[in-house]
């Protein structure tokens, strides 16, 4: 009976297939060997009170949505609508600038410098029509240079800018090129790949993934135009976030519920480090366009908190992966061996973590690396020393984001590995348990095979 109820039993053995069906089991029902009644009473007595005060939090700094401000027209502050090109002529740029017409579009600085040269080229002059808002079907002319990054052609969807404030022929240009379908369309290929792959795990975790952005977009971000605290902030978001994604896909279990001591110990690590060092470096957070136009709406907006804010999400979904991954080693470990102590867990898991550690670092560098090359680029055309680059605040921002997130993944592989071999080697077995440690014991030489 007891055998039949465990689903491990020496019935199972005798019926010749009980490690086939061992391994089945374990894994589609998360951790093997479910800890005691005991320690899961240890789990949520942490927990509970955890999750009790991030709902609290949520509650008392939820926003009412941003602030209203009046619209400046710079960068993404700007009204815009949707519009297609409809025709496009080429023209000799010197008869459209003896014609007076004005050449608009997205042209810098440099390109202004080198006008001459453009003024006995040949520009293209296209017919935009607006097929958004209260001026749909309007229709205007955009003068795009030779030279520019971005030519239009027939029939291509655009994104115009509007200025209610300038004169009629100059009130739309365009901003920028309509990518919503082939962003739509790649979306939707990531979607199919990871339901494709993970199945009902894909699933829940695609709509983790959508929370997160809603608890992003509804939270965090209004409550910190609001004026609430940057960090107190990103610390109740990320945790809400923390507990949301990691429960949904891996289940309500002792061992998530170690992954998320682990996440959030390292959390804290990064949060003090990245709080000392971003004071102690003097960096402000307002050091592009950018956040200076945030600075400049909102300018009793905490910039620097803001940074702090932006270092610990950006590292919570890297350490999410580390912790649940340190965690699942150990849980598999004492699965194929439950006579192990914390000592040997510990041991095995690090060893583990420790290939974990060097491939997500060189990951985490190299993509804030691949994020600033334009910036570090600039820097080497101007062949500036190393030390003069890492000096700037622009470079200095990037590297202590970049070396706090790193120290709080590294501390997360002991700190999880840790708390994980504790746990199960702490476990105190009941009838039940006992009987199932037995059925993996037995099937535990035709899961070295089947592995």
């Amino acid at each position: 009976m007891t055998g039949h109820g465990s689903g491990h039993g020496p019935g199972a053995d005798a019926a010749g297939h009980a490690p086939a069906h061992t391994h089945g089991h374990s894994h589609s029902h998360g951790p093997a060997t479910p800890v005691s009644r005991h320690l899961r009473k240890v789990i949520a007595a942490i927990l509970i009170p955890f999750t009790a005060a991030v709902v609290v939090g949520l509650v008392v700094l939820w926003p009412g949505g941003a602030p209203p401000h009046k619209r400046t027209g710079v960068g993404f502050d700007q009204q815009t609508q949707q519009a297609t090109v409809t025709k496009v002529v080429e023209v000799s740029c010197k008869s459209v600038n003896a014609s007076g017409e004005t050449p608009t579009g997205d042209t810098s600085t440099a390109e202004s410098n080198s006008a001459q040269q453009e003024a006995n080229g040949t520009c293209h002059k296209a017919t935009i029509r607006v097929d958004t808002g209260k001026d749909k079907g309007r229709t205007f002319t955009e003068i795009v240079q030779p030279d520019q990054t971005r030519q239009l052609h027939q029939g291509e969807k655009v994104v115009t800018a509007y200025e209610p404030s300038a004169p009629r022929y100059l009130q739309y240009s365009v901003a920028d090129v309509n990518r919503r379908f082939p962003m739509g369309l790649l979306a939707g290929i990531f979607a199919l790949a990871v339901v494709a792959v993970g199945r009902l795990r894909g699933v829940m975790a695609l709509v983790a993934l959508a929370i997160s952005f809603m608890v992003l977009n509804f939270f965090i971000l209004p409550a910190v135009l609001q004026g609430s605290n940057p960090l107190l902030v990103a610390v109740v978001g990320s945790s809400a976030i923390m507990l949301i994604a990691l429960y949904m896909c891996h289940g309500l279990s002792a061992r998530t519920s170690v992954a998320v001591l682990g996440t959030l110990l390292s959390l804290a690590l990064i949060g003090i480090l990245g709080s000392a060092f971003i004071g102690w470096a003097a960096l402000t957070g307002n050091t592009d366009d950018s956040t200076g136009l945030i600075h400049g709406l909102y300018p009793k907006l905490d910039m620097s908190g803001l940074l702090l804010a932006g270092v610990i999400i950006g590292s919570l979904g890297v350490l999410d992966d580390v912790t649940v991954t340190q965690t699942s080693a150990v849980w598999e470990l004492h699965d194929a061996n439950p006579t192990m102590g914390w000592r040997g867990l510990y041991r095995a898991g690090i060893r583990i973590g420790r290939d974990h550690i060097a491939s997500v670092v060189n990951t985490l560098v190299l993509a804030y690396a691949g994020a600033a090359l334009p910036l570090l680029l600039l820097f080497s055309i101007a062949q500036s020393g190393v030390g003069t680059v890492a000096n700037s605040e622009l470079v200095a921002e990037e590297i202590v984001r970049t070396l706090v997130g790193s120290i709080g993944l590294v501390a997360s592989v002991p700190v999880t590995t840790l708390l994980a071999a504790l746990v199960v080697a702490a476990d105190r077995p009941g009838p039940e348990r006992e009987t199932t440690t037995a059925g993996v014991a037995a099937g535990r030489g035709g899961r070295r095979r089947k592995r």
